[in-house]
């Protein structure tokens, strides 16, 4: 059974050659992304094991993503292909001055079709953590469901639950998103936010004030992310900011927080302090932003292992 099981939506992103409104962009490449997935493939380039529950469409793209997947190591036989629905894709649109646009086309996707039912609950119990987001439950009320399910059957066999809150505001209503992810971080045992992310669910704009708050909901663990900054780590028995990487240059951002999922779920499944355990989920975050595409730069644990031994922090 794999260490870590996690389950969402992975589509077919298309990045553009060259910084340019899309009007104006004739050349594309092709790359597998999904926020899960990324994490998924993270895990497995530094020596874990995992599961990825998803549907696909039975066609070209579903096939692509796949074997890509499959590939890389990851464990998809629990992926269903759907006949009546497609797999989602997206573009991205790389401006000046470093903005990032993305634009989706997942609506009535196969993977918007996930339902309970779609869940082996041997195989989420034999898991050690289930890894899930914010964006899952935003794709259909039945997606909604599977995660709920999904965490329940974490909960019954004691396996930990992590949460990435994840919110895409292009899928559903700050209401809605407050709503539904907080049910879901009362359920959780580590929740890992962004600062923007605590100001939408908690009111709150310190990372102090939104760890606070949801280890009162019940979190073994918080970590704040603050971009640059690196991030701040609370738990009922410690607290601390661990800073972040500096960089040359950084290429694209996106897939960057799926990256520090990555490098933080294997730092505990290591079995690290908390605090080494954000710094390698800092490194790894750092690692996704210097190349197009979320998951091209995640690293090896070599690769990982060198980088931690001769990069400066910020401010050390």
């Amino acid at each position: 059974m794999p260490e870590v099981v996690t389950l969402g939506e992975t589509m077919v992103l298309f990045n553009p050659v060259e910084n340019s409104p899309l009007r104006y962009v004739h050349y594309f490449s092709k790359h597998v992304a999904g926020a899960e997935s990324n994490v998924a493939i993270g895990l497995t380039r530094l020596g874990h094991s995992v599961g990825w529950i998803s549907r696909l469409g039975n066609d070209e793209f579903g096939r692509y993503i796949y074997n890509f997947l499959r590939g890389e190591g990851v464990d998809v036989s629990q992926v269903k292909f759907d006949p009546a629905a497609p797999t989602g894709i997206f573009f991205k649109e790389r401006l000046g001055l470093g903005e990032t646009k993305v634009y989706y086309y997942r609506r009535d996707s196969a993977a918007s079709r996930l339902k309970p039912e779609d869940l082996d609950r041997e195989y989420i119990a034999g898991a050690r953590y289930l890894h899930i987001t914010g964006i899952t439950p935003a794709l259909s009320p039945t997606c909604y469901e599977t995660v709920k399910a999904a965490v329940n059957m974490a909960k019954e066999a004691g396996v930990k639950v992590i949460l990435d809150p994840n919110i895409r505001l292009k899928l559903w209503s700050k209401e809605e998103a407050r709503k539904v992810i907080l049910e879901l971080c009362s359920k959780a045992d580590i929740i890992l936010p962004g600062l923007s992310e605590g100001e939408i669910l908690l009111g709150k704009n310190t990372p102090e004030d939104i760890a606070k708050e949801l280890l009162g909901l019940g979190a073994q663990i918080v970590v704040v992310k603050i971009g640059a900054g690196g991030a701040y780590y609370a738990s009922p028995d410690e607290e601390g900011l661990e800073p972040g990487f500096r960089l040359p240059q950084v290429i694209d951002n996106v897939g960057a927080g799926d990256g520090f999922a990555a490098g933080f779920i294997a730092g505990i499944l290591k079995g690290t302090t908390l605090k080494e355990a954000v710094r390698i989920a800092n490194a790894v975050g750092a690692f996704a932003t210097t190349v197009k595409g979320d998951i091209e730069a995640l690293p090896t644990l070599e690769q990982l292992e060198s980088f931690l031994g001769t990069r400066k922090q910020v401010d050390r």
